[in-house]
């Protein structure tokens, strides 16, 4: 199924501060028009919602659209309000890079060309001071997130569990933490589902910009500080060049998106400090140091989206797919074989068959898979640490991988460049100062 529609529009969205319910409708204009309404509930608070509340909410009726645009990819998106050129810079960026691997995928160039048309500019909205305020620290199960939450936890600055449609293993999270949490609930249009069981366009979306709005909405609606997310420097590292554009898979985790989000949100609600990612200057194999020094998250912790989706509080790695292979590298420098192998349920290293997947991320047999996974360098560099390791001397895995890698590209893999914070980061002065105390 290959509908044409001519533009995709936005008709209205409508909130119930007693409920939390927030409903966002959609409509793929064309000969065949196709409408939609999405469901945010978000937790209930006292009292009224506060203007700024509602302003987050009009950048999410935006972006949240993506997940009804990639039904037909219309030429024409036309935004449903005036915002500040910020604002419109975001929505033009979630609907193009943000779409990229979208458009890759189904070979659809024009998506990386669009421009979102917004009618009208509205002028910046008056400052909210909420900088000092308690964080709302983003929870995803995984280690990074983890690490971000007890750094803040370390701090004193009390921080707030916060997750979007919790599943088994981020409520096991929560309970680990022993940190009363917050969540909300997105439910998608179910006539998408109908669509894309029909043959719909379908692919990946920038789902992390979503969910940041979300948040950020939530900390507004609570009367909280910054939310502080979790997401790592090799985020921004794109997986491959097509048409002259950056394919990014995870985009929308990456410190662009990062930036045109803040910028976004602070032009159109006021809010002084609304988003940062705490973990931006650090590699994976930097987090999955800092991350060892917690056991207590070891029975609980997972990464592997193949696991979020069997909403089994007892499947947590499946063991066999590039979020698997990367995690598992990552970690296997800073802590025992034993306690890796519980972690996972198996060890990964002792099974030839996950050759041919680490060869990928080593950049050795193909373009770095369309998962959230590390740089190149940084299994280079995790691979040689593990060559020098005794307790991994009879693994038939990291014996491969050693004899597969060029003798030019062990030159590429600087174990300093990888274990040292670097590049642009948002974090503000009194979190950086957090975050340096946490390093040691």
């Amino acid at each position: 199924m290959r509908a044409q529609f001519e533009v995709m529009r936005f008709p209205a969205y409508r909130f119930d501060p007693a409920t939390g319910v927030a409903e966002f409708d959609y409509l793929l204009d064309g000969p065949q028009p196709l409408e939609f309404t999405e469901t945010i509930t978000f937790p209930v608070a006292a009292g009224p919602p506060p203007e700024h509340f509602s302003r987050v909410l009009d950048l999410l009726h935006g972006v949240a659209g993506v997940s009804y645009y990639k039904v037909g990819a219309p030429a024409r998106i036309e935004a449903p309000s005036a915002v500040p050129p910020e604002a419109a810079a975001l929505f033009t960026a979630v609907y193009t890079h943000g779409l990229g691997e979208y458009a890759y995928v189904n070979k659809l160039p024009h998506v990386l060309e669009l421009s979102v048309h917004v009618p009208g500019t509205s002028a910046a909205a008056p400052a909210v001071d909420n900088a000092d305020g308690r964080p709302l620290s983003a929870v995803g199960g995984g280690k990074d997130s983890i690490v971000t939450l007890e750094i803040l936890r370390a701090a004193g600055l009390d921080p707030v569990p916060f997750s979007v449609n919790p599943n088994p293993v981020i409520v096991n999270v929560n309970a680990a933490s022993g940190l009363p949490a917050l969540a909300a609930r997105r439910k998608l249009d179910p006539r998408l589902f109908e669509l894309n069981k029909a043959g719909a366009l379908n692919g990946h979306i920038p789902v992390t910009a979503i969910n940041s709005l979300i948040a950020i909405a939530t900390a507004a609606l609570h009367g909280l500080g910054p939310v502080v997310m979790s997401n790592e420097r090799s985020a921004s590292d794109p997986n491959l060049i097509w048409n002259g554009h950056e394919i990014n898979h995870q985009w929308s985790k990456g410190v662009a998106a990062e930036a045109l989000l803040r910028a976004a949100v602070t032009a159109h609600t006021g809010l002084t400090e609304p988003y940062f990612s705490l973990l931006r200057s650090l590699s994976e194999l930097h987090i999955a140091q800092l991350f060892a020094r917690h056991t207590a998250y070891d029975d609980v912790v997972t990464s592997c989206n193949k696991a979020f989706k069997l909403h089994d509080p007892t499947a947590r790695w499946c063991g066999d797919c590039p979020k698997c292979r990367f995690v598992a590298l990552a970690m296997a420098p800073s802590m025992p074989r034993k306690r890796l192998t519980a972690i996972f349920g198996r060890d990964l290293f002792a099974d030839p068959a996950q050759v041919p997947g680490y060869l990928e991320l080593l950049g050795i047999d193909a373009h770095k898979p369309f998962e959230c996974v590390g740089e190149v360098e940084e299994s280079l560099v995790a691979l040689t640490m593990l060559g020098d390791d005794p307790q991994w001397a009879d693994s038939p895995v990291i014996a491969a991988l050693r004899a597969a890698v060029p003798p030019g590209a062990w030159a590429a893999a600087s174990r300093d460049e990888v274990l040292t914070p670097a590049g642009q980061t948002f974090v503000p002065p009194s979190y950086a100062k957090v975050l340096a105390t946490a390093i040691g």
